[in-house]
């Protein structure tokens, strides 16, 4: 519950009542306790496979197709570790897509999961609502504003939603231009409109285009090795962009930027890059629109643009997933008209007040700058890849024009494996699923195995017991 909130109210004495923090605390605890006994990866219960099928084959009837994985949880685990309504236990390396950074059944998050449970309502909105959707964002853009002009935040349901919110407030600061500028290999969402600007065919199938797109290339070594070097690469970069610009004047409202691209790869750029595309936009009065949905909280500071120091080039930025509750910021400068972001839910109760805990535990905790968790897992996780290769040469072929088997940065963490090959890599990760890893894959070719996992909740010891589970998966696809 607020801090604001008047002291005499019901609600004040509602969130400070002994008996309910008492039974807080016993349930905390209780849930710990029967936590703890999940404590490494272990394969269903026989008793538990044919209720588990039923399962599944009834997620499949609601669905209309069997699911990607056959991976449904009991409702227990334990930091890193999640247990399956079968009774089998399986390291989390993928967070449902990066969502659970803090792992499974995290005290804290526990904790402020029940104390929402009390508030009066499950839904808050932007027509009623309790004070904590605007407490996320309050927080939300005091860690944002240490290094950035980002100054106000429209809270929304979903990073889908928070990208359609992002390209609302461009295009109504820069009406009538109606063309937007994106990444190839770039994924914004599943809604229609971002569906489009996202750069996959099987996004868009069936869905008619009312949305222009002009794509750019992303950095990459293959890419930069065909342009003839980076500083050529990024000169051909910059003149296709102008390219654009001049083909249709004044009719680009934004250039979307992943700092760090998610579905396409894992890919890294350097600051030099970003900045001469930025220079340009800022050159032709186009809006520079961080997303950060997948790679916020994730690179070597908390936000990616901190990272590159680009904080004053960005005028709209998005965030999701591990902040649990869903947002749209932008600066002083591209503040919207009334009416133009509105919505019947923000969020849940839950995701407010664990968006908040979350929050305040990347700001206080051990994650960031060179000897922060995430660099530290980063060079673990690199470390073991190294030796699994060294040790079966044959599942890591040369990739041409790739440097290096893994990548990414920080807790967003990629390794190549079968040459990149699509049906390979994706066997291999089902694989790995069955073998007690959970993995998923990215990259449009060469393609990638891929994990976000649980940073603050991992340790050393449990990087050997993970690579036994994909040496075991990687393996069965080897033959």
């Amino acid at each position: 519950m607020p801090e604001t909130t008047m002291s005499e109210s019901v609600g004040s004495k509602l969130a400070a009542d002994a008996t309910i923090k008492s039974a807080i605390d016993a349930i905390v605890a209780q849930v710990q306790q029967h936590s703890a006994s999940i404590t490494d990866a272990r394969p269903p219960a026989d008793g538990l496979k044919g209720d588990y099928k039923q399962l599944l084959d009834r997620a499949a009837g609601v669905k209309g197709r069997a699911l990607l994985y056959p991976l449904l949880g009991s409702g227990a685990g334990n930091g890193p570790l999640v247990e399956m309504a079968d009774g089998s236990v399986k390291w989390d390396l993928i967070t449902g897509i990066g969502v659970h950074f803090f792992g499974h059944s995290h005290p804290e998050l526990v904790r402020a999961s029940l104390e929402s449970s009390i508030q009066d309502t499950a839904k808050h909105g932007n027509l009623q609502s309790n004070f904590d959707a605007y407490r996320f964002g309050e927080l939300l853009l005091e860690l944002a504003g240490r290094n950035s002009r980002l100054a106000e935040c429209f809270v929304t349901t979903s990073g889908a939603v928070a990208n359609e919110s992002a390209l609302k407030v461009c295009y109504q600061k820069h009406a009538p231009a109606s063309r937007v500028i994106a990444f190839k290999d770039c994924f914004m969402g599943r809604t229609v409109t971002m569906a489009q600007i996202g750069d996959s065919a099987g996004g868009r199938d069936g869905i008619p285009l009312s949305t222009q797109v002009d794509y750019m290339p992303y950095w990459t070594e293959a890419n930069v090795a065909r342009a003839g070097g980076e500083a050529k690469f990024i000169e051909l970069a910059c003149d296709q962009l102008r390219e654009y610009i001049a083909r249709y004047p004044r009719q680009h409202a934004c250039f979307i930027f992943e700092l760090l691209q998610g579905e396409g790869g894992f890919n890294v750029a350097p600051r030099e890059y970003f900045v001469a595309l930025m220079d340009i936009c800022r050159e032709n009065n186009i809006a520079i629109w961080d997303d950060e949905i997948q790679a916020f909280g994730r690179t070597r500071e908390m936000f990616a643009y901190e990272t590159l120091g680009l904080g004053d080039y960005v005028d709209v930025f998005c965030v999701g997933k591990m902040t649990q509750a869903c947002a749209t910021l932008y600066t002083k400068e591209y503040s919207p008209r009334a009416g133009l972001l509105s919505g019947t839910f923000t969020g849940a109760s839950q995701d407010f007040s664990t968006g908040i805990r979350i929050l305040e535990m990347l700001r206080d905790g051990d994650l960031y700058g060179p000897s922060g968790k995430l660099e530290h897992h980063h060079t673990q996780f690199r470390k073991h890849v190294k030796s699994l290769a060294e040790k079966h040469p044959n599942w890591f072929p040369k990739v041409p024009e790739q440097s290096d088997i893994a990548g990414g940065m920080g807790g967003m963490m990629r390794m190549t494996p079968f040459g990149g090959d699509k049906n390979k890599v994706m066997a291999a990760c089902k694989a790995c699923y069955d073998e007690g890893a959970i993995v998923f894959w990215c990259g449009h070719g060469p393609f990638h195995v891929r994990m976000l996992p649980p940073v603050p909740v991992l340790k050393d010891e449990h990087w050997p017991r993970i690579f036994e589970c994909i040496e075991r998966g990687f393996a069965k696809v080897a033959g």
